[in-house]
């Protein structure tokens, strides 16, 4: 749909009607639903560290480790209810997949840097030193 033009001030036309100011309206509450508070994000972050998984996001993120990303969508609808909801849920595992890669990766590359401080006596690559930088940053 085309951006509203400015009314002309005239009853008939493209244009057409009365001209007015639009006010502007105090926010009300409903226009914050479906917002996470801080709060909320932290429980549900403590939560997930501490419970874990459940047994049929294990099976997704199985099924995502070997690339069956149908068949984990499949999975999720058939728990979740809907395809909305286990699109969501897919993306989530996927992330979560994403992330411990790279903190397995990141693992690996702080005790090859630690071996190669002592063997090499501080020197360093010049790529070395860009991915430690990163490293710190995370």
């Amino acid at each position: 749909m085309a951006p509203a033009q400015p009314k002309s001030g005239i009853f008939v036309g493209l244009n057409r009607g009365h001209v007015v100011t639009k006010r502007e309206l105090a926010p009300r509450p409903s226009d914050n639903k479906g917002k996470r508070s801080k709060r909320t994000d932290f429980v549900r972050k403590l939560i997930r560290e501490v419970a874990g998984f459940a047994p049929y996001e294990k099976r997704i993120t199985e099924l995502l480790k070997v690339g069956k990303d149908k068949r984990a969508l499949k999975v999720a609808k058939k728990k979740l209810g809907t395809h909305k909801r286990a699109k969501k849920k897919r993306e989530e595992m996927s992330n979560v997949l994403r992330k411990m890669r790279y903190r397995y990766t990141l693992l690996l590359f702080s005790l090859m840097l630690r071996a190669f401080r002592y063997t090499f006596d501080g020197w360093y690559e010049p790529w070395i030193l860009l991915f430690w930088e990163e490293f710190e940053s995370y």
